[in-house]
């Protein structure tokens, strides 16, 4: 028996409250709930859950690099710069036949790096 895909994944927080404004109103991840008395939410990305909380000890500290897609990579950077964050320049990761690969980069309020990643019709490299 092999394991299954990926179910959920935590993301280490100082400060879940800032944390759900970033990730709910900022971003727009569909929030699904928080856990009353629990420093503790979760969030839906597609069939995977991102569970924000703060560690009950150092051993379960999560440092982690996320990458979300998106349809228009230029539109979400310009959208995110208009809410004041700080978004690097889209740029080509990788081009074949048919794709390109676009990401960009900008930190959630605890450091975390968040990618964005958008695929677009290409050209054949030269």
């Amino acid at each position: 028996m092999a394991l299954g895909p990926v179910a959920q994944i935590h993301v280490s927080v100082t400060d879940v409250d800032r944390s759900v404004e970033f990730y709910r109103d900022v971003l727009g991840i569909p929030f699904l709930f928080r856990v009353p008395g629990q420093p503790m939410a979760f969030f839906a990305s597609g069939d995977v859950r991102l569970y924000l909380g703060v560690p009950e000890n150092p051993e379960f500290t999560s440092k982690v690099v996320l990458y979300f897609r998106v349809d228009d990579i230029d539109a979400e950077v310009a959208r995110l710069r208009a809410t004041g964050l700080t978004v690097g320049t889209p740029h080509l990761v990788h081009r074949d036949g048919t794709t390109e690969l676009w990401m960009s980069f900008l930190r959630d309020p605890d450091g975390h790096q968040l990618g964005l990643m958008a695929e677009r019709l290409g050209t054949a490299p030269a």
